[in-house]
């Protein structure tokens, strides 16, 4: 299946926890790099999540927010993740960021050109990515 997201993180999941409404999954990719995704119990039964099965995680790019260095202060995203600037490549307004995470995954970001700049961003620079939980839309396979 081909999606519009530009991050598609395939991985097992290796914590879920259950709530009344909301389910928090964890998703540890083959390089040790985790994704964290709240999804609803709905969504938890029809996709049958369990602990030790494979899941894909997909993110739209423009959804997840940057921070140039690695992350020094408290963030209510879940999902923060630190690694070094691995291509940049700029359009007329808008820059796509890749950053590469310790364990081989890369995170994609889709932000302004001048943000690009107030950042600092340049290729082999520390950054971070910033993602909400809620941000993280969950797969199955069949």
């Amino acid at each position: 299946m081909n999606v519009s997201a530009r991050n598609v993180f395939k991985g097992k999941i290796t914590a879920l926890v259950d709530g009344a409404v909301n389910a928090e999954v964890e998703l540890t990719l083959p390089g040790g790099d985790k994704i964290v995704a709240i999804v609803t119990e709905g969504s938890v039964q029809s996709l049958g999540l369990a602990v030790g099965k494979e899941a894909v995680a997909y993110v739209k790019a423009p959804w997840v927010m940057l921070l140039a260095g690695p992350a020094n202060l408290n963030f209510s995203a879940r999902n923060q993740l630190a690694g070094k600037v691995s291509k940049l490549q700029r359009g007329v307004v808008n820059t796509e960021v890749a950053i590469t995470l310790p364990g081989g995954t890369t995170v994609y970001s889709v932000v302004t050109n001048e943000a690009v700049m107030e950042l600092g961003l340049k290729e082999r620079s520390d950054a971070s990515a910033l993602i909400k939980a809620s941000h993280v839309i969950l797969g199955a396979p069949a």
